[in-house]
């Protein structure tokens, strides 16, 4: 896309059978998590590594029947959505947390939070696709959002872990209680119950309500990022979709490392920063074709080693964490 065109390798049967294949993907979400059942690690990590062996072929196909270009983008976009996702993951636990969901249910709340998720994330992907076509500063407005955010997330991390989280300080959570009471106890995966005879929410349902809400936010900040890597509406949605699906699954596998990537933030706010430059320089090439484009296989080099950099700093540094608790532990014992 460079301002006024869209250049795709998405046909109509390509999108139709893309979607198909998401929706399908979907329904055998809903059917798997049909009965609640607390996740084990064997059926997480299957089906984690379906869900990352699945896009990584889809990359190949795009490679080997397209060019090496649109192979890089796909991989690069899908390596940033991804990341987000895992972020967007901690931001999850700290919800199912707050709400207190029982295990065997937290599959499901994450399933129409990954449903909305998919369904916002198209609607944003054709307005962004429309904007980038009809206003070539729309790459401007794009690289602003995410230089913003890159800010707001740096803020967050420095003012420290936030293992809390109020429910009630959800805005969308208290709008909900001002029109419709709350049932005291879930109900199973049932989003309505009896209050003294009047139809009332459970709190699965606020639970739900709230991952949807989180959804928005989440919505603004990756799609403008892998529109800073491709301009092909088709691969945007590709890389969205398929670092969603696996999301339910992911949960459950690094629900105990989570916590452990204390400078995650750190690494996705330098991550969206340079995303952010890059949307700024292709408009300016736009106009001043003397100015330098950042490629796409620099840009992936960037992301990945600032993902390995702080996934080894995160464990260096919980791991000392870990041996001062340990020594701290033992002196006490001693003494």
């Amino acid at each position: 896309m460079t301002g006024g065109t869209i250049d795709s390798i998405g046909t109509p049967t390509l999108w139709l059978v893309t979607i198909a294949a998401v929706l399908g993907l979907v329904a055998l979400d809903f059917v798997l998590t049909r009965r609640p059942h607390e996740v084990s690690m064997r059926e997480a990590l299957g089906w984690s590594a379906f869900y990352v062996a699945l896009p990584l072929a889809f990359g190949a196909y795009v490679w080997l029947q397209y060019d090496s270009t649109r192979g890089l983008e796909y991989l690069t976009g899908y390596l940033v959505e991804k990341s987000l996702s895992v972020d967007n993951l901690f931001v999850f636990l700290l919800l199912l947390t707050a709400f207190a969901v029982p295990h065997e249910l937290q599959q499901r709340v994450l399933l129409y939070g990954i449903v909305g998720a998919l369904a916002l994330r198209g609607v944003f992907i054709g307005l962004g696709a429309a904007a980038l076509a009809a206003f070539d500063w729309a790459f401007l407005v794009f690289g602003l959002i995410l230089l913003v955010t890159a800010v707001k997330i740096l803020k967050d991390a420095a003012a420290g872990p936030g293992h809390d989280m109020d429910v009630n300080a959800i805005r969308s959570v208290r709008l909900v209680r001002r029109f419709m009471p709350v049932t005291p106890e879930y109900e199973g995966p049932r989003m309505f119950g009896r209050v003294k005879g009047r139809r009332a929410l459970t709190p699965f349902a606020l639970a739900v309500v709230a991952v949807l809400t989180i959804d928005v936010v989440f919505a603004v900040d990756s799609v403008p990022a892998v529109y800073g890597i491709t301009g092909d509406p088709y691969l945007v949605f590709v890389t969205n979709a398929f670092a969603l699906l696996g999301l339910r699954a992911l949960y459950f596998v690094l629900q105990g490392a989570l916590t452990r990537l204390v400078h995650l933030n750190y690494g996705l706010a330098v991550i969206l920063a340079f995303i952010g430059v890059k949307l700024g320089l292709h408009w300016a090439h736009l106009h001043w074709e003397s100015i330098p484009e950042i490629p796409t296989l620099l840009s992936l080099g960037v992301i990945v080693g600032v993902l390995a950099l702080t996934t080894l700093t995160s464990h260096i540094s919980t791991r000392d964490r870990s041996t001062k608790a340990v020594s701290q532990e033992e002196s006490g014992r001693a003494g």
